[in-house]
């Protein structure tokens, strides 16, 4: 079984993520879990802040799985860059963008490029 792991620092954000992912079609061979840290050997798509980016070594392995939850900050957008992360979502953004963030990164694991 393929794992979204959600290692968000906000609370309130992480379980009405979870809540959206349980509802949704998509999603519905993952396995959601809450993480304080995000467990890179674990198949799927990892949803991080920067708070739990923070806490990686780089280069990330799959990068294209990663999508990063982030302020508006020059120095936040310039280590998800340098560490490969190719979806970051404000956190002021709509949740349902962070829904088709997270689909994305979905089919990404799901059908990997040669």
């Amino acid at each position: 079984m393929q794992v979204v792991q959600l290692a968000l620092s906000q609370a309130t954000y992480a379980n009405a993520l979870r809540d959206a992912l349980a509802q949704d079609w998509a999603f519905r061979d993952f396995e959601v879990l809450r993480v304080d840290a995000p467990d890179l050997q674990k198949q799927g798509v990892i949803v991080m802040d920067s708070e739990a980016l923070e806490g990686l070594q780089y280069p990330l392995q799959n990068p294209e799985r990663v999508v990063l939850i982030a302020c508006r900050d020059p120095q936040q957008l310039s280590r998800a860059w340098n560490a490969g992360i190719v979806s970051v979502v404000y956190d002021n953004d709509p949740l349902s963008t962070a829904m088709l963030a997270i689909m994305a990164a979905r089919f990404r694991v799901s059908n990997p490029r040669p």
